[in-house]
């Protein structure tokens, strides 16, 4: 084969326009630089998000006040309860809702009502969840911290999404598993789901919501009581405009294609 020496070669650019739903990195490696992520808060970005973010924050609130009767520590990761069960449903209802509207809101034709846990898996494709590690700062020992995704870099398959289902399908057999672990575990899941979406926004003011102090290598989630470690993307799947010299420009949100993928 005969290469032309005058061929200029094909470089790939960074992203020139945000993806619905869609955290990504920018191309100096952060995720938040002079103002380039009020991208989240431009309208077309996201649907109602502060609807999202309410409702964590009062799974949040619930989750601290079963802190007053169960220590967060490894020796009480098997204890269950109803009042667990209750949240730990409530936590993968809304795993499954912000699921929903990722793939809605960038136009994803299949019928809502029939989506899956493979349609979902749909969204590690561009959103990378297999990578975010989340930390709940108040347990100690090591049942606190998650990589809940981690299985989706393989398979569709999650092990605290089945045992939620066997829970909500047959409580009396499986109400083991409605336990400390897995309901921590799941809201891990759903704050790496939010963070993806959202950072750390929680659509009250124009500040973010921001604790400091710890330099573990990881950021606060939105609400504070989870710190969050967000993904490494290549250079070429990184965000690379400017938002405040394309904010105003029309059809400034693209969509994912998941259709075909």
């Amino acid at each position: 084969m005969v290469l032309d020496r005058h061929a200029q070669p094909i470089l790939k650019m960074a992203i020139l326009k945000p993806y619905k739903r869609t955290v990504r990195q920018l191309t100096d490696s952060s995720y938040d630089n002079s103002g380039n992520s009020n991208y989240i808060r431009h309208p077309d970005y996201a649907k109602s998000p502060e609807r999202y973010i309410r409702s964590f924050l009062l799974i949040q609130n619930d989750i601290q006040k079963l802190f007053e009767y169960v220590e967060p520590v490894d020796q009480n990761k098997k204890a269950y309860s109803y009042r667990i069960h209750e949240l730990f449903v409530r936590v993968c209802i809304e795993i499954e809702a912000n699921f929903k509207a990722i793939l809605r809101e960038n136009g994803y034709s299949k019928d809502a009502s029939k989506l899956t846990m493979k349609d979902y898996w749909l969204v590690e494709k561009t959103h990378k969840l297999s990578e975010y590690e989340v930390f709940l700062s108040r347990w100690e020992g090591i049942f606190g911290r998650y990589r809940p995704y981690r299985n989706w870099a393989v398979s569709s398959k999650l092990s605290w999404y089945t045992y939620y289902n066997n829970v909500k399908h047959d409580i009396h057999t499986n109400f083991m598993h409605a336990n400390i672990k897995n309901l921590i575990e799941a809201t891990c899941g759903l704050v790496a789901l939010l963070s993806s979406q959202f950072l750390n926004q929680d659509f009250a003011n124009e500040d973010y919501l921001v604790v400091g102090g710890i330099n573990d290598g990881m950021e606060p989630a939105v609400g504070g009581l989870f710190r969050v470690k967000y993904p490494e993307w290549d250079e070429v799947d990184r965000y690379g405009f400017s938002w405040g010299s394309i904010k105003n420009t029309q059809n400034v949100m693209q969509c994912h294609d998941y259709d075909n993928m």
